[in-house]
């Protein structure tokens, strides 16, 4: 039976709400329709969810101030909320842009909830440990839709207005009072107020969604949820942090493919690449908003002034990224040399700068998950050049040891590992993969990537050096062709010339193994990119002596 309480007219399309008799009562708008089409498994078992969460307050360091994060999937995925399915919320990694030492960050958010179920059944143990001067950002509203009374029975009101209505869930029998969208939102904001804290809302994160088939611009909430937090924000008169906009005018920037690995299953979960975008737009939002003090508690940012430090003004950068083979010790004429530290020799530098920022031991995978390349996107300007060469270390352990494998490919599979050494979960994904997220970047800041196939071992086999030309050699290609990057084939170049020199007089181009080369083998490396460079049309050659 459902009976209603209607304190108010919403500007909406009205439904009519039937008693089990069939007899027809009072209009209330209908809940929203579930456009998501996402199950998740939350909540699952809300005993299990309250103790994975963390007890409020419980970070509090002597005085200084919690930031409590209220909030869904979007915000903290799963009842663990610790990526093991794949899937991240941009809460797991808000801590990361505070200062600890003067406030701590606490995700109280579960998947699962609207604003209606996490007020109910999670938000009064939140607010026991909220105190004066802490601050609650509040982030609902993914769920806030399919039945009033049956099912997940979670759906809020549509709208900000007064309306109530009095339901009684078929399945338990529970009875219930349900409020409007807004009216939960009100109840947040006022509860913390009367705390002596501080609430700020926001806008929903983005979906993986467009406004058409053809359309560059993302569908927006600007209408429904987005625009009834900010009426209650404005009503209420605390800050609106308009999530949902700056993260997807990012998306709009970054274009279909690229947004498409930042979720993870489905169109609304995003993996720990889109939960780091949603996490560094609510950064953001904060530091930007005039006045808000929340802003004073962030982390100093603090420049990268060394990559792309050598630009000169009307001049490319050509940046070099690899392994050991492109950037090793570089320093003793008798030591080991990669090829990135001596390729500016064959460069007019008058026109073209060269920064080597390959480091020795990583895979395109961790040289990615350390954030080096994270600097040089961000310093990539139109018309620059990227020299990509992985290969060496990507066939090694993926989730013990130095866990820095790939699985094998060019495709775009992946798979969840839970890590030896640090017991966090993490998806892992093609060789193919990573080396086409470096490209498909590259090209969004209007550089231009240029793959290599590695550089040969001086390891042979009746009395031929041996190739990658079926596995690596062959995956980078591919991820060239698929990423429409340029491709040299180094692996091959260089294996002719040892080739014709034969197995007794190639040892002096390696230095202690039959990997790492020495100073004259990174020359003939050097030699063979250019070499390959003159055969393409690729305009870095005009910058060549």
């Amino acid at each position: 039976m459902i009976r209603l309480n209607v304190c108010g007219c919403l500007l909406l399309g009205l439904a009519t709400v039937m008693s089990q008799t069939g007899s027809a009562q009072n209009k209330v708008v209908a809940p929203m329709e579930d456009v998501n089409h996402v199950i998740d498994n939350t909540l699952d078992s809300l005993n299990k969810a309250r103790m994975a969460r963390p007890v409020s307050g419980s970070s509090r360091k002597g005085n200084h101030p919690v930031l409590f994060l209220v909030g869904n999937s979007t915000m903290r995925t799963g009842t663990l909320g610790n990526g093991n399915n794949g899937q991240w919320g941009w809460g797991y990694y808000a801590h990361e842009y505070f200062d600890e030492s003067k406030i701590t960050v606490e995700n109280h958010a579960l998947g699962g909830t609207s604003s209606r179920t996490f007020y109910n059944r999670l938000w009064p143990d939140v607010l026991k440990g909220v105190r004066s001067g802490d601050w609650v950002l509040i982030e609902l509203g993914h769920n806030d839709n399919g039945s009033y009374d049956s099912g997940r029975a979670r759906a809020s009101i549509p709208g900000v207005g007064t309306d109530s209505l009095n339901v009684t869930i078929k399945e338990t029998g529970v009875k219930e009072t349900v409020y409007t969208y807004g009216e939960y939102m009100r109840r947040f904001v006022r509860e913390v107020k009367a705390k002596g804290a501080y609430p700020v809302l926001c806008s929903l994160t983005p979906r993986n969604a467009w406004d058409n088939k053809d359309s560059t611009v993302v569908t927006r909430v600007n209408h429904t949820f987005g625009l009834w937090a900010k009426q209650v924000a404005e009503a209420e008169r605390i800050p609106f942090i308009d999530l949902n906009e700056i993260s997807a005018r990012k998306f709009e920037k970054f274009g279909k493919e690229k947004v498409k690995y930042l979720f993870y299953l489905d169109r609304i979960h995003t993996s720990r690449f889109g939960a780091r975008v949603n996490a560094e737009s609510a950064i953001e939002g904060i530091r930007n908003y005039p006045g808000l003090k929340l802003a004073e508690y962030l982390k100093t940012v603090e420049p990268d002034t060394q990559t792309g430090a050598t630009r000169k003004q009307g001049c490319p950068v050509l940046f070099t990224i690899g392994d050991s083979t492109v950037k090793n010790n570089d320093n003793d004429p008798n030591g080991m040399w990669g090829w990135g530290s001596v390729i500016g020799e064959y460069f007019n530098l008058k026109k073209i700068s060269v920064e080597n920022w390959a480091k020795a031991g990583r895979s395109a995978r961790t040289f990615l998950n350390e954030g080096r390349w994270d600097k040089i996107y961000a310093a990539l300007q139109p018309g620059d050049f990227v020299l990509i060469q992985f290969g060496h270390n990507d066939g090694g352990d993926i989730h013990k040891g130095k866990a820095r494998g790939e699985l094998h490919g060019n495709g775009n599979e992946s798979k969840v590992f839970l890590m030896e050494a640090t017991k966090q979960y993490e998806v892992v994904y093609t060789y193919g993969w990573y080396l086409r997220k470096f490209i498909q970047d590259a090209k969004e800041k209007g550089a231009i990537p240029i793959v290599l196939s590695h550089t040969p071992r001086n390891k042979w086999k009746n009395g031929k050096v041996e190739r990658n030309t079926q596995t690596y050699g062959r995956w980078a290609r591919e991820a060239a062709e698929m990423g429409g990057a340029y491709f040299i084939d180094l692996n091959t170049i260089s294996a002719d010339k040892l080739q014709k020199k034969g197995e007794k007089k190639t040892a002096v181009y390696f230095n202690r193994d039959h990997t790492h080369s020495s100073l004259k083998g990174a020359h003939l490396n050097a030699e063979s990119i250019v070499k390959g460079l003159k055969k393409t049309d690729c305009p870095l050659k005009q910058y060549l002596k």
